[in-house]
């Protein structure tokens, strides 16, 4: 069942025109990602879908009763409620129902009114509750606020930053369980272990549909089941995730050169029998030179632009960049502690870490805007840095795209290339109209990309990128990432997109806090590998090593140690622990076919009346599996702490 269509939707802005005749169809529990240039349409789409914004043309059409639920880029509170009361808030339904259920429960209390429908409207009330959550929320909203990194709860959201803002947000969406969720650029300002965490709580625990416009390329390729492509004022659909709507439209863009390729042909053939200046015109040929003006007339496929991004790398010297053993505290927190750090010549490495552990300061202590505590930060002597802060604070609003990107210059020099300065612009995405336009009128992915052209347009042999894929179209992202691979650029990244660091990173150098930075070598993939494999070694060694007594023994009057009563496995659980993992197991291939049914396009389209009946065999599969799970560890610690006492 659809909860929101928009049909044949047109939406402009004083004489541009962004969406002219776009489509749109969410149904019950699907999971839509969009996708599309900067400046596309994208954030209107989402904004007319959730009733922030009203198109100029078209239809939408909600289902009754729907709830859905926005979260904007820039988040805004009525009051000014604390963090966990902002959270708390997106249980108003909840609420609702709790109270209405216990009013309904005293007046069966003291026997008043319609007995039986009283017990009925109970029921109801109380199928309610468990539907939206249960009866106890508040340890759910302090698990949503843990995992979102939300640690100031007492403070009003006014005083908060705008990141953590977002967070409270996104922490109030979750917890409302809405029956559509539309998300606006979700991960900006959360870390890569967050966004791990979003990722698993969207496909595991989330309910409701969702509408998700976002650059991340793993969210998306995870947790979405359609594609929508917000291009040329429409929206183009595609099943499956990122990858599967990659295949697809490099699927479209073949046809697309090949019916152009027959159409070329075509003209050809037609405009040589034209020159020809046939004396006898008849019907058949003054028809033939009708389908031939009439695709002369026929406007080519608009070729999608892509941004072209070079930079002119300076010759740098043997050292280009060295930590030894450098400490930086602020205000007497130290944020890194005797780091060693020996840059070379292509090595490109990203920084992750929890937001707050002190990424962006490194930067700043590299930029020689803080001095270390102790150790020291030394540059080469020709290492020339170029700079994209996260904030783009090298643009001025008040001037165009084109005089912040150009400054002065009469010429570009782009490697060996000298351009013009308005090529050097259309190179990132702006035609000649759009470079006359004012910074302050862009979007954030649009202000991205000036940033990066003003950024470019100088030498340098290192490169610092701070939260650089923050708002850029995937697009975008593409060409940087294969200049930053094809030039062999030297660069510090701070990013949290795991896709982009994939790709692009030669070494991880991981914030874990409390100071300690470590540097691994690999791209993320590599990281999480051999993190992961460092704890399973530390939690290892601390199971081996010996526990002290609690109470120290009495020398002088030694006591006989008192035999413990073994506690072992009766046979009755010793045959439920044998029978355990392939109950597990068939629960596990039941939910992952449920959730391939519910993923099918056709399951909605012609089974759509079985789809609530689907849903509910498969949280009652879920709720089985984890108390398989549950008793199957209970068993297994019985059995390791019986092995443990015949020892």
């Amino acid at each position: 069942m659809p909860i929101i269509t928009l049909a044949k939707v047109h939406k402009s802005y004083g004489d541009r025109v962004v969406l002219r005749s776009a489509d749109l169809t969410i149904r019950t529990v699907e999971r839509v990602g969009v996708v599309g240039r900067n400046g596309a349409g994208k954030s209107t789409l989402a904004k007319i879908a959730a009733g922030i914004e009203h198109c100029d043309q078209g239809d939408v059409m909600r289902r009754r009763n729907a709830r859905i639920e926005y979260l904007a880029q820039i988040p805004m509170f009525d009051g000014e409620p604390t963090a966990e009361q902002a959270v708390m808030s997106g249980l108003s339904e909840w609420h609702r129902a709790v109270e209405q259920h216990r009013r309904v429960s005293a007046e069966l209390g003291r026997g008043q009114g319609n007995l039986d429908a009283l017990v009925e409207q109970q029921a109801h009330l109380a199928e309610a509750v468990e539907r939206l959550g249960g009866w106890e929320q508040s340890h759910r909203v302090s698990a949503i606020l843990d995992h979102l990194g939300v640690e100031r709860r007492s403070v009003p959201v006014t005083q908060l930053s705008g990141g953590e803002r977002r967070r409270v947000a996104l922490g109030r969406i979750l917890v409302s369980s809405p029956d559509l969720a539309i998300l606006d650029e979700p991960t900006n300002h959360l870390d890569a272990e967050t966004i791990e965490w979003l990722e698993e709580y969207l496909l595991e625990s989330f309910k409701g549909a969702l509408l998700l416009v976002t650059h991340d390329r793993y969210l998306l390729d995870r947790v979405t089941t359609r594609t929508l492509e917000v291009a040329d004022g429409e929206a183009f659909a595609f099943d499956g995730g990122y990858e599967r709507y990659l295949e697809q439209k490099a699927e479209r863009e073949m046809q697309r050169a090949r019916e152009e390729q027959n159409r070329q042909n075509f003209l050809r053939r037609e405009l040589e029998w034209l020159r020809r200046q046939p004396k006898a015109r008849t019907t058949k040929q003054a028809a033939r030179i009708t389908r031939a003006e009439d695709a002369i007339a026929q406007p080519k496929p608009r070729v999608e632009q892509q941004a072209q991004l070079s930079v002119t790398l300076s010759r740098s010297g043997k050292t280009i960049l060295e930590l030894r053993e450098a400490t930086i505290a602020i205000e007497g927190r130290v944020l890194v502690e005797r780091l060693e750090l020996f840059l070379r010549e292509g090595d490109r490495i990203g920084i992750v870490g929890r937001n707050g552990t002190g990424k962006t300061t490194l930067l700043r202590a590299i930029l020689g805007e803080l001095a270390p505590t102790n150790g020291q930060i030394v540059l080469g002597a020709n290492t020339k840095i170029s700079l994209l802060d996260q904030n783009r604070s090298s643009l001025d609003d008040t001037q165009t795209v084109f005089e912040n990107a150009i400054g002065d210059q009469t010429r570009v020099q782009v490697g060996k290339d000298s351009l013009e300065p308005h090529q050097y612009v259309e190179r990132f995405g702006f035609d000649r109209h759009q470079q006359r336009q004012p910074v302050s009128s862009l979007s954030g992915g649009e202000r991205a990309r000036v940033a990066l052209a003003k950024m470019l347009n100088q030498s340098a042999n290192l490169l610092l990128l701070d939260e650089p894929t923050n708002d850029l179209d995937v697009q975008t992202l593409g060409s940087l990432e294969s200049m930053l691979i094809d030039q062999e650029i030297t660069a510090l990244v701070v990013t949290h997109d795991r896709w982009f660091l994939d790709r692009v990173a030669t070494a991880i150098l991981a914030f874990e806090g409390d100071g300690r930075v470590v540097l691994y070598p690999g791209n993320f993939d590599t990281y999480r590998r051999l993190k992961a494999e460092v704890e399973a070694t530390r939690l290892a060694a601390e199971a081996e090593r010996p526990q002290p007594s609690s109470q120290a023994p009495n020398k002088q009057n030694p006591e006989p140690a008192k035999k413990s009563r073994k506690v072992s496995l009766t046979f009755k659980e010793q045959r439920e622990l044998e029978q355990l993992p392939d109950a597990i197991e068939s629960l596990e291939l039941q939910i992952k076919a449920l959730n391939e049914r519910l993923a099918a396009p056709n399951t909605y389209a012609q089974f759509g009346a079985e789809v609530p009946a689907i849903q509910g065999e498969l949280e009652d599969c879920r709720l089985r599996l984890d108390e398989h799970l549950l008793r199957w560890e209970t068993l297994e610690l019985k059995k390791a702490n019986a092995g443990l006492e015949d020892t």
